[in-house]
């Protein structure tokens, strides 16, 4: 029996990083060559457009067929650096949701995890505090796989413990020598003279739902405030941190996002959105696949089971 193809979807793609050459310890995360060869099949197969088009195109009933979006979540240089000469060789763009707090020099807890497994030597990691780490106390780094491995279990210990706690852990471990990933506020400014879109994802980053409301509200409105000081222009979109639905925000958040007057919110929530889809919700994918085929079957795929 033939297989009946969706009505019109919109699918929005999330990128964090794109790497100048693969990384063994960042095994998921797409290089410059990877990323340009997804680019090239996405244009040749989908009609890419601007967030902020589609999501009229969304309340209005005209979403084009095959449509698709392509974000950035948290505003690492080699978005500016990296990602944006390839955009531009194929003729798309690109939504960018940035924290404002981390530009000009800050870091994300993640990456000194990453780093402080990256420069650690031998064949085990003893984790400070006389306690152990969160509970993990030695973790086996033999082989990349084996680093790849302990940079997921320490994330994972990591990513829902109170802030200040979070924070303290990460300070006991974080290498002097953590290189400064994050874009500066120049090179943001260079994005959106480039005709790419700049979207808020709070100021600090925070996990909306683990802090109280009046906090979570300030920092959403601080995030949006900076950037628009910088491109001297509105923010309309916005991304909620981490962004898993009912652990990462929940509806007080979709309702203060609306409040706030914002077009419109993305998840990290897998799908697509339809017509009627909740512009305060909006589905996105992350594309881990390693090959051209891989990521056109995780295209369709997502297309195809989502109701």
């Amino acid at each position: 029996m033939a297989m009946r193809w969706p009505g019109r979807s919109l699918s929005i793609l999330i990128y964090h990083r794109v790497l100048a050459q693969p990384d063994p310890l960042l095994p998921d995360v797409v290089d410059a060559r990877r990323f340009d060869r997804q680019m090239a099949l996405l244009r040749r197969s989908f009609n890419v457009l601007p967030l902020a088009t589609a999501v009229r195109a969304l309340r209005n009933g005209t979403l084009p067929p095959r449509a698709a979006c392509i974000t950035f979540d948290d505003g690492y240089a080699d978005n500016a650096e990296i990602a944006l000469p390839i955009l531009h060789a194929h003729g798309l763009s690109a939504c960018f949701f940035i924290a404002s707090a981390y530009l000009d020099g800050g870091r994300m807890w993640n990456d000194d995890v990453i780093e402080y497994v990256r420069q650690a030597r031998g064949t085990e990691l003893t984790l400070p505090g006389p306690d152990g780490f969160d509970g993990l106390k030695k973790l086996t780094i033999a082989t990349p796989r084996d680093k790849v491995a302990a940079i997921g279990a320490l994330l994972s210990a990591l990513k829902y413990q109170p802030a200040a706690r979070r924070q303290a852990l990460v300070a006991a471990i974080a290498p002097a020598a953590t290189p400064r990933l994050m874009m500066r506020s120049d090179q943001v400014v260079a994005l959106h003279r480039a005709g790419m879109e700049i979207g808020a994802h709070t100021a600090s980053h925070p996990i909306l739902a683990s802090v109280p409301d009046a906090a979570a509200r300030a920092d959403i409105v601080a995030g949006r405030a900076a950037l628009e000081a910088l491109i001297d222009a509105p923010v309309r979109l916005f991304a909620y941190p981490n962004g898993k639905p009912g652990r990462d925000y929940d509806a007080r958040h979709t309702a203060m996002a609306a409040a706030l007057g914002f077009d419109a919110a993305v998840s990290t929530l897998p799908g697509v959105a339809r017509a009627g889809a909740d512009l305060f919700q909006l589905p996105r994918f992350t594309p881990w696949d390693r090959t051209r085929l891989r990521f056109w079957l995780r295209l369709q795929h997502n297309i195809i089971t989502s109701t």
